[in-house]
């Protein structure tokens, strides 16, 4: 009887591909993409009026396209054999991902310099760089850009609340189960429904009782009247509504940690304060950090409360880039502009969020 050694079942031998196939399977890859760019270059000259004749629409580039994905899901497996068998279990959602995610960004960077303003019954023209000058020129972008450092820098203040409520919540205090449930209310309520219940309700300088009740003690309400208390409530609505989030990360890393530590940090005579800021807090950092880059991420597409309360009001002080982007949509009809600006606001978030995380990964890396 013959011993076999190691494990033939999932032992891959190396496929006889001839050159013959190796070249058809190239050749069926390129083919099909020259297939695909060609169409699209084609299609993109007759939008542009470069070329007389042209598709309807874009339909028969997407045909295309997908007669390209599958001639490269075909040519893995004349190309590569077994090794590209495996790949087909990963190559059709990546070429799914593409077209439902790259595409879109590249028509979105082709209107963004047209003139397409859907009150026309033209459609989108090219207009080379004027999008940009508009821009540039636009004192209202530029404020709403102002408007998000404040409302990112607010992230620091919801953090704190945030850690007190999760160090109160994780402390033997009666009734922390009922109080953790109150404290995550707001957190299941959608933003939209905050801003009506809050801002268009309770806050109504008529008949809101917030309003009724300032108004008795011999003040006149204003909330959204001035600028900077109009900023302010809208830091405030947003930040009752997510806050929640924060502390139920910070809350679940609290119950973390290990509990050896902090007993021994109470043997050896360490106080409260001390216990928090040498013992606590460094290992609460990894938590933290993840805490705040994600509520960053949420805080850079602020827009449901805005739109809804002040719509930007009183004259640009509240607007976030995203609800000045929606009305730019909404009330001027202005796509190509409204476009451009929003991958603008999308190069820079991508910017700045990989500088943050990059600061952030040096800071947690340096020594103690």
């Amino acid at each position: 009887m013959t011993n076999t050694e190691g494990d033939l079942l999932h032992t891959v031998t190396a496929d006889d591909i001839s050159e013959t196939r190796k070249r058809l399977g190239k050749s069926m890859v390129w083919g099909a993409g020259l297939l695909c760019v060609g169409l699209a270059a084609w299609q993109m000259a007759f939008e542009m009026d470069r070329v007389g004749q042209g598709f309807g629409n874009w339909r028969p580039v997407l045909y295309a396209y997908m007669l390209w994905a599958t001639a490269l899901c075909v040519s893995q497996v004349m190309v590569r054999g077994e090794a590209g068998k495996r790949t087909l279990f990963v190559l059709p959602a990546a070429l799914f991902v593409i077209s439902l995610v790259v595409f879109p960004l590249l028509f979105a960077l082709y209107i963004s310099f047209t003139d397409w303003n859907l009150a026309s019954v033209d459609g989108p023209k090219p207009n080379g760089w004027a999008n940009m000058v508009q821009m540039w020129n636009d004192q209202f972008y530029w404020n709403a850009l102002k408007n998000m450092v404040y409302y990112v820098l607010a992230v620091s203040v919801e953090y704190v609340i945030a850690f007190g409520l999760a160090l109160l919540l994780n402390a033997q205090i009666r009734a922390r189960k009922f109080f953790r449930v109150v404290f995550l209310l707001p957190l299941m309520l959608s933003p939209v429904a905050v801003s009506w219940m809050i801002g268009k309700s309770m806050l109504e300088v008529r008949f809101g009782p917030i309003s009724r009740l300032v108004r008795e003690l011999g003040f006149e309400p204003s909330f959204f009247g001035s600028p900077e208390i109009a900023r302010f409530m809208i830091m405030a609505m947003d930040a009752w509504t997510f806050i929640p989030f924060m502390m139920i990360m910070l809350l679940a890393g609290l119950q973390a940690l290990p509990r050896e530590v902090i007993e021994a940090s109470k043997v050896d005579g360490a106080s409260g304060w001390q216990s928090f800021k040498e013992v606590i807090f460094p290992l609460m950092l990894p938590v933290s950090v993840t805490a705040i880059v994600i509520r960053v991420i949420f805080k850079l597409k602020l827009a449901d409360i805005i739109i809804n309360v002040t719509s930007g009001g009183p004259g640009g002080a509240t607007d976030s880039v995203t609800s000045f982007i929606f009305r730019e949509y909404r009330d001027r009809s202005n796509v190509g502009y409204g476009t451009l600006l929003a991958m603008v606001y999308l190069v820079l978030i991508i910017i700045f969020v990989t500088l943050l995380l990059k600061l952030v990964s040096r800071w947690m890396e340096r020594p103690a």
